[in-house]
C-alpha cells in the first residue's frame, strides 16, 4: 500500500493550526472586549480593583473583576493565556516551512523577478521574519511607544514596504504569505517575549511579598492591544491562497494595505462599541476602504489598460497548452514525480473537464500566473492571453 505522507501531514498541520487560531483570535478578542466593558462597582469595592463585570453565558452568572496591577494575594490557581499563541506560531510556521520551504522552487520562487535555489529563498524568507519583529520591536521600545497612533502608524508603513519588497523577490503567493507569517510572529514575540515575561516578573513581585512595577502590565497591555489590531488582516491572509484576485494581483503589496486599513477600521469600531461609544464612523469607513480596494484590484489586474481583443481562440489552441503546461499534473495519472493524482482532483485532460474549469483556469492561469507551478514548463505571457482570451469569449 502506497501512503503519500506529505498531503495527510499538511492538511494535520493546517487544521491544527486553525483550531489553534480560533482558540488565541477568541481570547484576545473576549479580553479587549472585557477590558473596554468594566465599569466601576456600585457599593462595596474590592482595593486595587479598576472595574468589574456581571455577565451570562450557558446558563450561568459570572463575575469579573480587573486588578489595576495585582491582588493582594496570589491566587491558588491562576490561569496562563499562552499556548493558543504559541501553537498558532509554531503550526503556522510547520506549514511555511512544509509548503513554501520544501517546495520554493514551485511556491516561493519566481524566476522572471529573481532567480535564487530554495535554500536562498528561504533564508531571504526567514530574514524577512526576522526582520519584522526587530524592527516593530525596536519601534515599541522607542520613545513612540508614547504615541500608539503614531507607532502605528509608523509600523503599518513598514509593513507596506515589507509587502513591495517582498512582491519584488517571491511568487505573488509566496509573497503575501510570508506578509502574514511577518505579522503572526510578532504577535506571537509579543505573548512570548513581553506578555508572559512581564505577567511572570509580577507573580514573582508578589510571590517575594514586593509591590509589582505597574509598568510591566502597561507594557504587556499595550502589546496585546497591538495584538488586537493585527488579528484581522492576518486572518485574511490565512486564506488568502484561494484568492488568485488577491495574491496574483501585480499589486498585490496595496491590495493587502487597503483590506489592512479595512480590517483594522473594523477592529476599532468593535473596540469603541464595547465603551459604549459607538462611531459608526469607523465602521462606515472600513466599508469603504472595502469597496475601494475591490475595484482599485479590479482596475490593476490588467496593468490599468483595456484587455487587449485577440479574436476568436479555437479549442484545439487550448488543448494543446494544456496539454504542453497543465496535464503532467492534472490528469488521471500525473507523469510529474510530486503528485500521484490530479492536485485537487482537476484533471484537464478532455474538453468537457477544462471547459467546466474555465473559470478557475483563468484565475490560477491567466490572474496570479500560478500555475504552472513554479513555471517550470515556461508558459509564455503570450500563451497565457491566448487562455485568458478563450475563456472570456465562453462566457
Amino acid at each position: 500500500m502506497e501512503f503519500d505522507i506529505i498531503p495527510w501531514l499538511n492538511m494535520a498541520i493546517r487544521w491544527l493550526h486553525v483550531i489553534a487560531g480560533i482558540a488565541w483570535i477568541g481570547s484576545s478578542f473576549y479580553f479587549i472586549w472585557l477590558d473596554n466593558s468594566l465599569r466601576p462597582e456600585k457599593g462595596e469595592k474590592d482595593k486595587g480593583v479598576g472595574g468589574a463585570l456581571w455577565a451570562v453565558h450557558g446558563g450561568g452568572f459570572y463575575h469579573k473583576k480587573k486588578y489595576l496591577v495585582a491582588p493582594d494575594q496570589m491566587p491558588d490557581d491562576l490561569h496562563w493565556f499562552k499556548w493558543e499563541a504559541y501553537t498558532t506560531w509554531l503550526s503556522g510556521f510547520a506549514l511555511l516551512v512544509l509548503m513554501y520551504y520544501f517546495a520554493a522552487d514551485l511556491y516561493l520562487i519566481d524566476r522572471s523577478k529573481l532567480d535564487m535555489t530554495n535554500i536562498q529563498a528561504s533564508g531571504l524568507g526567514i530574514a524577512f521574519l526576522v526582520a519584522g519583529w526587530l524592527i516593530y520591536d525596536g519601534l515599541c521600545r522607542s520613545p513612540l511607544r508614547n504615541n500608539n497612533a503614531l507607532l502605528g502608524t509608523i509600523w503599518f508603513v513598514v509593513l507596506v514596504s515589507f509587502a513591495y519588497g517582498l512582491n519584488e523577490v517571491f511568487s505573488g503567493r509566496g509573497a503575501v504569505m510570508h506578509m502574514g507569517t511577518i505579522v503572526g510572529t510578532a504577535m506571537a514575540a509579543n505573548v512570548f517575549m513581553i506578555i508572559i515575561p512581564n505577567q511572570r516578573k509580577t507573580v514573582a513581585a508578589m510571590l517575594a511579598g514586593e509591590k509589582p512595577d505597574p509598568a510591566l502590565g502597561i507594557q504587556a497591555k499595550q502589546r496585546s492591544l497591538h495584538n488586537n489590531y493585527m488579528t484581522l488582516p492576518v486572518v485574511l491572509i490565512m486564506f488568502s491562497n484561494h484568492y488568485p484576485l488577491l495574491f496574483g494581483n501585480p499589486y498585490n503589496w496595496v491590495l493587502l494595505a487597503g483590506f489592512g486599513l479595512c480590517g483594522m477600521a473594523i477592529r476599532h469600531f468593535f473596540n469603541r462599541r464595547h465603551k459604549d461609544d459607538e462611531q459608526y464612523l469607523y465602521l462606515v469607513a472600513g466599508a469603504i476602504i472595502f469597496i475601494a480596494t475591490m475595484v482599485f484590484a479590479a482596475a490593476s489586474q490588467n496593468g490599468f489598460r483595456k484587455v487587449e481583443d485577440m479574436g476568436a481562440v479555437d479549442f484545439a489552441t487550448v488543448k494543446t497548452l494544456m496539454e504542453t503546461h497543465c496535464t503532467m499534473c492534472h490528469a488521471a495519472s500525473p507523469t510529474y514525480d510530486e503528485f500521484d493524482a490530479p492536485p485537487a482532483g482537476l484533471s484537464l485532460t478532455d474538453e468537457a473537464d477544462i471547459k467546466s474549469s474555465a473559470a478557475l483556469i483563468y484565475d490560477q492561469v491567466v490572474v496570479a500566473k500560478s500555475m504552472p507551478l513554479g513555471n517550470e514548463t515556461q508558459m509564455t505571457q503570450a500563451e497565457r492571453e491566448l487562455i485568458g482570451a478563450w475563456v472570456r469569449a465562453q462566457k
